[in-house]
């Protein structure tokens, strides 16, 4: 489930940025800048191919709920369901409205196929939320009625929806999503700027998804802030192991990279004194008590083990999200006085590492997000162990999908990467076929004929 996870949420940034920025490339085309709009439907072509597998590891993860955690979505799945339900119907929409959106370029009139891309939008951002409420689900369970056998015996869907762990999530991942999409796309365009293609059409390619990446970089920060003080308030024992906080005290402090070693002690790292207090409630500064992780019974408190692991994850995605807003002011900067971007080669060298290094942390948030609820899999009623499944064979299915993932991403890469060549060598020419346009050939002619 890690491994299938890991590798799909790769492409679900692009399933809810890119339609965004590529309407925002349609709409410059359509008040006469012809880059943008060449810019516009070659993006929708790439966003056809990793929305396509994008659905098939999507329906993957949806197999191994019932094969991996019977247990789980026995008891649980009535209420487990119910986002996904919506999910799938945002999911279908999206799938119609991206085919007219394609469909449409030279066949709708120029205003009528823009607002076909709208819903694309919509959709994508209303499907990452019901995702996302399911998994907050798991973290604030609410929205149900169980009798004397712990079985459920009545659903209230907007409760089950609209959890306290909701809002925040959502939030979290939407805005992750534009990030890491607009770092994402704007690396490959980085790349052909360091390479020397410094045509306007790069030039745009760059600057669309990187200013969108850059707006929502600072958001993010402070909607993580937000998330970070709810986990301080409702699942502390998480909240201990971001911070390394084996004892419960006050005035503790913030330590970078360090690890907990069996007999509760923090070895390593840089400790900042006092800041994880002051961060937890600013109003209280360093007086605020955080609950350390001998606050609950050791077989409900993450192992020593799974305490590194979410506080290196942590770590990482600080880091790099302080990083990215680092970046966001200095081309705001450099725009803010000169209009224009940086002009060093090292600007270009970072934006083109931060399209690899925004994935980074985002695989590190959820590790945050799933190793710290251990052992837990619906927080407080239902632990792992308990959930998942008993069968021996999952490691022969593990080393299939692996395989097949392997495959299907190598073939999505080469696709992707074959209809950038074909794009490039066709210039600014006129585009009909789907992968890119091909040479047409030669046909042999009579004499008088035209």
């Amino acid at each position: 489930m890690a491994f299938t996870l890991a590798c799909h949420i790769i492409l679900v940034p692009l399933g809810v940025s890119w339609a965004f920025m590529a309407l925002i490339a349609n709409y410059r085309g359509l008040k006469g800048d012809r880059d943008a709009l060449l810019l516009a439907e070659r993006w929708s072509k790439y966003m056809a191919v990793t929305f396509a597998v994008g659905a098939v590891s999507g329906t993957v993860l949806t197999f191994e709920f019932g094969l991996l955690w019977p247990k789980f979505m026995g008891q649980w799945g009535a209420a487990f369901g119910v986002p996904f339900a919506f999910e799938g119907i945002f999911f279908f929409l999206e799938a119609i409205f991206i085919s007219i959106y394609i469909y449409g370029w030279r066949r709708l009139k120029p205003w009528a196929h823009f607002w076909t891309g709208v819903p694309i939008v919509l959709t994508g951002v209303l499907g990452a939320a019901s995702v996302v409420a399911a998994n907050a689900w798991m973290n604030a369970p609410s929205g149900f009625t169980l009798d004397a056998q712990g079985q459920i015996t009545a659903v209230d869907p907007v409760s089950v929806i609209f959890n306290k762990a909701m809002p925040l999530q959502a939030l979290h991942m939407i805005v992750a999503a534009y990030v890491v999409g607009g770092f994402l796309i704007a690396s490959i365009y980085a790349m052909g700027l360091l390479r020397g293609r410094r045509d306007r059409y790069h030039r745009l390619g760059f600057l669309i998804p990187f200013t969108v990446a850059i707006v929502f970089a600072p958001i993010q920060m402070i909607v993580g802030d937000q998330l970070a003080r709810w986990v301080y308030n409702n699942q502390p024992e998480k909240f201990a192991a971001i911070e390394l906080v084996p004892t419960t005290s006050s005035d503790v402090p913030e330590t970078l990279l360090g690890h907990l070693n069996s007999d509760g002690s923090v070895t390593g790292g840089f400790p900042i004194p006092g800041f994880a207090s002051w961060l937890s409630d600013p109003q209280t500064g360093t007086a605020t008590v955080v609950q350390g992780l001998d606050s609950v019974p050791a077989d409900q408190a993450p192992t020593i083990h799974e305490v590194n692991i979410v506080h290196l994850a942590w770590d990482v995605m600080v880091g790099l999200g302080t990083l990215f807003a680092l970046l966001s002011v200095w081309f705001a900067l450099s725009w803010l006085f000169r209009r224009d971007m940086p002009r060093s080669r090292w600007f270009l060298r970072i934006a083109a590492a931060a399209g690899v290094l925004s994935v980074v942390t985002m695989e590190a948030g959820w590790i945050v997000t799933e190793v710290g609820r251990q052992p837990w899999i619906v927080y407080n009623l239902m632990t792992v162990t308990d959930a998942a499944t008993e069968n021996a064979g999952v490691w022969v299915t593990f080393l299939v999908v692996a395989a097949v993932y392997a495959v299907v991403g190598a073939t999505t890469i080469l696709v992707l990467r074959l209809m950038s060549r074909r794009f490039r060598v066709a210039g600014g020419d006129d585009e009909n076929v789907a992968y890119g346009p091909r040479p047409t050939p030669a046909v042999a002619r009579r004499d008088g004929e035209p």
